[in-house]
């Protein structure tokens, strides 16, 4: 299923071949987390700025509408009119970023709904029926992502819980894809890697979960509060671990620079709100740094967000007007801005494939981060 093409150094340049098409990796996942990226970004917007893979979120679609609505209404692709793969997570980071709503018992976590206070269950075995119901094309296991400023003794034991669950999430699956009424029969399954900031541990349990023959594997439970450099040197002690011949995901990472800086270490999927999120406040991404829109300096500034883009934005818009549509809370603005951050990071996914492919990453890394480096205006 993964082909690597190239490498340049660690970095590689990829074929993943799912049910839904084949993926090029490097790849940035456009996350949708109710299946729908914020900011009124259509699915029509997100084949016009080549989108490779959509992502949902499990524990959020689990909430509402509820994965057997979507099952009824014959699985997530149908149900948001979207053909190219979609990867589901598995509503493990719900289990930290909800700390305060939630168990955790070796079964599964006790959570209380943060729509409603309603309580709900979920375990290994729970994540994959969901994720069978929504039939993506890769469904995450489920995992807890301790905090990385937890207690060596504290994350040992979450990891150690964690592997377990991934062996009852590989069962679940095998036996969810042999089931007569199953919409996606190929539903493929990645693993995570935990272990905080503590690189033996880390190292440890990707030996452990590179055993099991997974579809691919994630570095999870970083960009949670620890340093770059802790992040980059735990990615570098912990890829050689992973299986080579399958992809590496890591999750929840980042702005431009962190992709850069994974790919140099092997990683091939990436995933981060950060474009969505910064473009619906008016930060916008360009090769010459990032821009605030709300700055009154661009009152009267009719040049498009970035000169020689070709994003729906871009094309047709200047500075001043979409500062206007944002001070005026016009959805358009936000949703100009969006369209345009996810442009700027699915482009350059694509020009770091084309690098690897010439074997000049090295090259383009460099000259992307001097040009980045330029400011925030």
């Amino acid at each position: 299923m993964f082909r690597i093409l190239k490498k340049e150094g660690n970095a590689k340049r990829g074929e993943f071949t799912t049910v839904h098409g084949i993926i090029n990796t490097p790849v940035f996942m456009n996350v949708g987390t109710v299946a729908a990226i914020k900011g009124a970004v259509s699915t029509e917007d997100l084949e016009q700025i080549r989108t490779q893979v959509e992502l949902s979120n499990t524990y959020h679609l689990h909430v509402r509408p509820g994965e057997q609505i979507i099952k009824q209404l014959g699985g997530l692709h149908k149900f948001m009119s979207w053909d190219r793969p979609i990867l589901t997570d598995s509503g493990g980071f719900q289990v930290f970023s909800l700390a305060k709503l939630r168990r955790i018992k070796e079964e599964g976590v006790y959570f209380n709904s943060h729509i409603d206070g309603r309580k709900i269950f979920m375990g290994p075995e729970q994540s994959m029926q969901i994720q069978s119901a929504l039939a993506s094309t890769i469904a995450m296991a489920f995992d807890e992502c301790p905090s990385s400023l937890a207690e060596r003794s504290y994350v040992q034991a979450s990891v150690e819980r964690t592997t377990r669950w991934l062996e009852r999430c590989k069962a679940e699956m095998t036996r969810l894809n042999g089931l007569e009424d199953t919409i996606n029969k190929n539903q493929l399954l990645f693993g995570i890697n935990q272990g905080a900031v503590f690189a033996d541990i880390r190292i440890e349990h990707a030996k452990q979960i590179a055993q099991l023959s997974l579809d691919g594997y994630a570095i999870g439970g970083l960009a949670v509060g620890e340093s770059h450099e802790e992040m980059y040197y735990i990615i570098e002690e912990t890829v050689p671990h992973l299986p080579e011949d399958k992809p590496v995901y890591l999750m929840g990472v980042g702005t431009p620079a962190n992709i850069l800086e994974g790919v140099e270490r092997g990683i091939d999927f990436f995933d981060c709100v950060y474009p969505s999120r910064n473009g619906r406040h008016g930060h916008l991404y360009t090769n010459h740094g990032k821009i605030n829109l709300f700055n009154a300096k661009y009152e009267l500034d009719e040049r498009p967000i970035e000169e020689g883009c070709n994003c729906p934005a871009c094309r047709r818009y200047s500075r001043a007007y979409i500062r206007h549509l944002l001070k005026a809370k016009e959805m358009l603005g936000m949703r100009l801005c969006v369209l345009h951050n996810l442009y700027f990071y699915n482009t350059m996914m694509e020009e770091i494939r084309d690098a690897l492919d010439k074997g000049e990453f090295a090259a383009y890394k460099k000259r992307k981060l001097e040009g980045m480096m330029q400011g925030t205006e």
